[in-house]
């Protein structure tokens, strides 16, 4: 998980405790009861073992937690496509699929090398271009110009 994920995050048999979270820009969210919690970097397994140890110290016997992404965080792609910008970032999305969302190549597109910078990263790193680059939350993808 990373900041702007927005989560629905159920506790069995608790409706006031269960409802949508996002998660903030430090990294937490906030719920009734247990107040902020570090999200960031964790796994939804993970993330309901968490908020229900805080919930059994002390608020409820036996909590039963379930936790899901609604929505991530969006990507951005610049360069050489028909439409840069902010797209929804959907489970599984490679950077071909980026491109076609963003209108696809221009003719000057560099079919050969994508760069992408993490959401997390400060630098970009080039990649072959093929089928099985992947994109993940909150990533800037960046088709460059080719040399003619």
């Amino acid at each position: 998980m990373g900041t702007g994920d927005k989560l629905r995050i159920s506790v069995f048999g608790q409706p006031e405790l269960s409802g949508q979270f996002v998660v903030d820009g430090s990294g937490a969210i906030s719920m009734p009861l247990i107040g902020q919690m570090e999200a960031v970097g964790l796994s939804t397994p993970a993330l309901e073992d968490k908020i229900e140890a805080r919930l059994a110290d002390g608020f409820l016997l036996e909590p039963k937690v379930s936790a899901e992404v609604i929505n991530y965080r969006p990507f951005y792609i610049l360069g050489e496509v028909g439409r840069p910008g902010e797209y929804p970032y959907n489970s599984g999305l490679t950077v071909l699929n980026a491109v076609a969302a963003a209108g696809g190549f221009t003719y000057r597109a560099n079919k050969k090398v994508v760069f992408i910078k993490g959401a997390d990263s400060s630098e970009e790193v080039a990649f072959q271009l093929n089928t099985n680059t992947v994109v993940k939350p909150g990533d800037t993808v960046r088709i460059g110009e080719r040399i003619f």
